[in-house]
């Protein structure tokens, strides 16, 4: 895992340190005193979704379509405003059902920012440190949370200091994180909204994804040519990184759509 992140995931020296140190503490503790709770921000394309599924791919045989790991998605599971008291009971159900076959699953819950709030909350009797829940040890289950939530001030914030001359791996989660937090944990429309899974200290990991330069996009879209088997033609490189569109508006640093479109648009130029 920590050379596949460090091979393939471009421009995010932070997640590589937080997810291995965080995967890494976890798994050589024979008894852990709480899950591993890790909640992944940052803007489109910046990688969350890849490095979330290259997680359980090393951790589960089957990866993704292994039976023990499971993926919210709130418009396809939770899509109305309306029934959340049944989706609280089914979420429990569901949890509770998947710890009780196996105290190592993993549950992915993918774009918490279109979370109804206060949705989340059922499942904090399982993220905390308490020993069984309804007779089931569940300390050795993976939470990981997905959001575009924050991608906006960590992208202001990296434009700050990238205008400080400072390197992205100079940035630390110092810089960060408290800004991330207020945007995400205080934000009326974010599934965190108000949730006690913040007020208890429930995640444990906060991975911010910082915005991605045009040099990455590059590396992008070179992977995906090996990946489909077309020749890597540096005018190719060039041409697919520069049809995307780049802010802020006057130095055009960052990737607006960081790597997500890569694949879609390589067709365009062969």
């Amino acid at each position: 895992l920590e050379c596949d992140l460090a091979m393939n995931l471009v421009g995010q020296p932070l997640v590589r340190q937080q997810v291995m140190k965080g995967v890494r503490e976890f798994l050589e503790n024979q008894n852990p005193v709480k899950p591993l709770v890790m909640s992944f921000h940052g803007s489109t394309g910046t990688g969350k979704t890849y490095v979330s599924s290259m997680l359980v791919r090393y951790l589960f045989q089957g990866g993704l379509q292994s039976p023990y790991v499971h993926q919210f998605s709130p418009i396809v599971h939770f899509p109305h405003a309306e029934r959340i008291e049944q989706y609280k009971e089914n979420l429990k159900r569901w949890i509770q059902g998947n710890l009780t076959n196996c105290g190592r699953s993993a549950f992915l819950f993918d774009e918490m920012d279109k979370m109804h709030p206060g949705l989340i909350d059922v499942i904090i009797p399982f993220l905390g440190p308490s020993w069984v829940v309804y007779g089931t040890n569940y300390r050795k289950a993976i939470f990981i949370f997905i959001s575009n939530a924050g991608g906006e001030q960590i992208n202001e914030m990296t434009l700050d200091l990238w205008r400080a001359r400072k390197d992205r791996e100079e940035i630390s989660l110092q810089d960060l994180e408290p800004a991330v937090s207020k945007a995400v944990f205080e934000n009326p429309q974010s599934g965190f909204w108000k949730s006690g899974i913040i007020n208890e200290h429930l995640i444990d990991f906060v991975v911010p994804f910082l915005p991605l330069k045009r040099h990455h996009v590059k590396q992008c879209v070179i992977s995906e040519l090996v990946q489909q088997g077309l020749e890597v033609r540096p005018d190719v490189v060039q041409e697919v990184a520069d049809s995307i569109p780049y802010f802020p508006e006057e130095e055009k640093i960052f990737s607006s759509t960081g790597c997500k479109t890569v694949a879609s648009r390589i067709s365009f130029f062969f």
